[in-house]
């Protein structure tokens, strides 16, 4: 039984000094301030220079919280001995033992038949003694780590040695894998992630087969260079195609300024030489262009880099050593979608398709106003079919470029509003005409509103353009050097909206607004014979236009009363009448549906009598009138052959469960192509669920595209297996994700 409560605890130890010894009643240290505590009995040894906690003892220091039956302070050599049911909070990460041993100013110590679980990464590390090394690692002898709960987790990694840093890595040497209490696998050492900082290691390695590549091993080595840097190689071994030998190198100077590249190199033992029969590695998507180089290699970076003043440079190379590579090596640690991915993910833009043979790589500078934005830099696309068969190289550079722009604004204090467009290019071409090129196009607006009935607003452009030819295809044809081009453009933009509002009583929407707006736009271009200038890109070639494109524009907004727990009120209050809204409900507002159509008449065409001036109506939907079901489709319609050019439409239903079933089907007359693909996910159980996918040529009635799946999910792990079938391969993927740990898998390709 507790004593009563004027004898059990004594709170704020400086009263307890007070009565002792006059000295301070807190552990001060130097990295986390005073450490108070608190117990049923706290004395003082003024021999030793020891506070001592009996019973029920709280010591708290900021972020820190430690709880036990007995703790004594060592104020000289700033340890904390505590024993008992021990329990170290540290922000929040949680330390048991029988026994601790603190050093206070260090944040060092020794946990003694204990455990330490990482909130962040769920790591649980057990041991008979454990050793806080650093403000975040810990290590241990003979103990286990998982990211499992419970005394017998689904799977632990014991080992003799085992170092785990917060946020960083976590190394485990001589490391059994335990399922259960069965060992399923063994290795000398075993480096995994902790989360962001970085620790030296091997990574997980990758396991495979398949008929091109024979047996597949990668080990992957991570080097953390420093707290800004780290590498990774990669020794990806393939038994019928040799060693592929990987690195990439991250780096971070400060937040807005970092770096990635990536490079791989193999010394292929099969060449597509035409007597192979291995699909796509007879030429890039059967264009039957041979592929007769051995040394094979694909070195992409992105860098960005800001300055002050909102300047920021930005550099993208993408350099392939053949068509075909790509096409090749899309999965792994270095394949092309893992390198999508991330340079997606961490720089905000990727790399050229797969299927791409012209690589772009770019140099670019740019610098913001508020209403002006200069971009300048150099751009190199590499025709990777023509530089390795030879030949005339036509592909055009841009060397440098410039483009300077303003957006819409005010002009002065008229009623006038202007934007600016213009560019300077240096296009240098191998083998073709090349020159110089600069384009200014400013724009002039007048908006007017007639009440609330319609907007009109016209504009003008001007644009010059000057070209300076250096060189030109045919360098034996009378051409002049120097060109220029003066034409203008004129728009016409005339809109209005309309909308209604239904009061309704369906699935909790008490209100829905329904708008529409019409808009018709005219542009003149007037005819200049852009023929007789020299040609880069498809400003050279501005067309005589005079067209009218009509569109309608519905749009479909509905109103609930917001579910919120406790009083649906809004108590702020209006600025515009100083009354409270505490008794207004508050709403959610979702735009559930747009609908448009359009079309153009081409007036020029008309003049030159053309039988069909009218372009296909075009059509577009968006539609989600409910949280389980989504409705999309694109359609355009020919009114001289009356069908369908080309639409595409996806229905999708869902569940509260995750249950999702989709339906799309394309069609395209060029081609012609039409495509139905359907998928399924289901949840079978709360830890199990399966999704499918497939895509059928209806034209020459073939599969495009199947892919079937299965995972199971626990509480620290997953696992599941794959097959995926297409004209190219069959490959089927098993694999097991430990949470915290990684993910192993094995593929099969056939």
């Amino acid at each position: 039984m507790k004593r009563p409560v004027v004898g059990i605890r004594i709170i704020f130890i400086f009263i307890t000094v007070l009565l002792i010894s006059k000295q301070p009643v807190c552990a001060k240290s130097q990295t986390e301030g005073k450490w108070h505590i608190v117990a049923d009995k706290i004395s003082y040894d003024q021999d030793n220079d020891q506070f001592i906690a009996k019973g029920d003892v709280i010591i708290t220091s900021i972020d820190r919280k430690l709880t036990a039956d007995f703790a004594r302070y060592d104020k000289k050599n700033r340890v904390i001995y505590a024993g008992g049911d021990v329990i170290l909070v540290v922000g929040k990460d949680i330390l048991t033992g029988d026994r601790m041993e603190i050093d206070v100013d260090k944040e060092t110590g020794v946990i003694f038949n204990g455990s330490v679980f990482l909130r962040s990464t769920h790591f649980n590390l057990k041991a008979e003694r454990i050793d806080k090394i650093g403000e975040n690692t810990y290590s241990a002898e003979n103990g286990s780590v998982s990211t499992c709960e419970g005394d017998n987790p689904d799977w632990k990694i014991k080992g003799s040695y085992i170092e785990v840093t917060l946020e960083g890595y976590g190394y485990v040497k001589h490391a059994a894998l335990y399922a259960r209490r069965l060992p399923v696998f063994y290795s000398p050492f075993i480096y995994f992630p902790a989360k962001n900082k970085r620790q030296s290691g091997f990574l997980v390695p990758e396991f495979g087969y398949s008929d091109r590549k024979g047996t597949e091993f990668n080990l992957p080595y991570f080097w953390a260079i420093g707290r800004s840097s780290d590498a990774t190689f990669y020794s990806h071994s393939m038994s019928e195609r040799g060693q592929k030998f990987g690195a990439e190198y991250r780096y971070i100077l400060h937040n807005e300024t970092m770096g990635t590249a990536m490079f791989d190199f193999l010394n292929d033992n099969k060449l597509d030489d035409g007597t192979l029969d291995w699909g796509y590695e007879e030429g890039e998507n059967g264009n039957q262009i041979l592929r007769t180089n051995s040394d094979r290699y694909w070195f992409r970076m992105k860098h960005n880099h800001s300055f002050q003043n909102n300047v920021e440079v930005k550099i993208d190379m993408d350099v392939v050593s053949d068509q075909d590579y790509l096409n090749e090596f899309k999965q792994g640690y270095s394949g092309f979608e893992k390198t999508e991915e991330y340079y997606a993910e961490t720089f905000g833009r990727g790399v050229d398709d797969y299927d791409e043979s012209t690589r772009e790589s770019k140099i670019n500078l740019s610098k913001g106003w508020v209403t002006y934005s200069l971009n300048t830099g150099v751009q190199w696309n590499d025709n990777v079919i023509t530089r390795r068969q030879g030949g005339t190289n036509k592909t055009l550079q841009k060397m440098p470029f410039m483009e300077f722009n303003g957006k819409k604004t005010k002009l002065g204090n008229t009623w006038l509003y202007h934007d600016l467009d213009s560019g300077y290019n240096y296009f240098y071409r191998i083998d073709g005409t090349s020159g110089h090129r600069i384009d200014i196009h400013p724009r002039i607006y007048l908006p007017y509103s007639f009440s609330n009935y319609f907007v009109f607003e016209p504009s003008v452009g001007l644009r010059e353009t000057a070209w300076y030819v250096n060189k030109y295809e045919n360098p034996d044809d009378n051409h002049e050097s120097n060109l220029h081009r003066e034409i203008y453009d004129v728009e016409l933009d005339l809109s209005s909206e309309v909308y209604n509002i239904f009061n309704t009583d369906f699935l909790g929407i008490n209100k829905i607004k329904h708008a529409i707006r019409p808009q018709v736009v005219y542009n003149f271009i007037p005819d200049l014979g852009s023929d007789n200038y020299p040609y880069f890109d498809n400003v050279d070639r501005i067309e005589e236009t005079s067209e009218i494109t009509y569109s309608i524009s519905n749009y479909f907004t509905s109103r609930s009363e917001k579910k919120v727990a406790g009083p649906q009120y809004n108590d702020s209050v209006d600025n515009s009448t100083g009354d409270s809204n505490a008794d207004r409900p508050m709403y959610d507002y979702l735009d559930f549906c747009q609908f448009k159509l359009s079309q153009t008449y081409d007036i020029k065409a008309a003049w030159e009598n053309n039988p069909e001036p009218f372009s296909p109506i075009k059509g577009d939907l968006d539609f989600d009138p409910i949280k389980y079901l989504s409705i999309s489709a694109d359609a355009q319609y020919s009114r001289y052959t009356t069908r369908f050019i080309s639409y595409s439409a996806r229905v999708a239903v869902s569940d509260w469960r995750g249950d999702v079933l989709s339906a799309e089907r394309r069609y395209n007359e060029t081609g012609p192509t039409e495509t139905v693909k359907l998928a399924l996910q289901v949840v079978i159980t709360d830890r199990v669920f399966a999704y499918g996918s497939t895509e059928r040529n209806l034209v020459d009635k073939k599969n495009v595209e199947t892919e079937l799946g299965m995972v199971y999910t626990a509480q620290c792990w997953s696992t599941g297996v794959v097959y995926f079938d297409n004209a190219v391969e069959q490959r089927y993927r098993f694999t097991v994700n430990l949470y915290g740990l990684g993910e192993l898998g094995h593929s099969i390709e056939n």
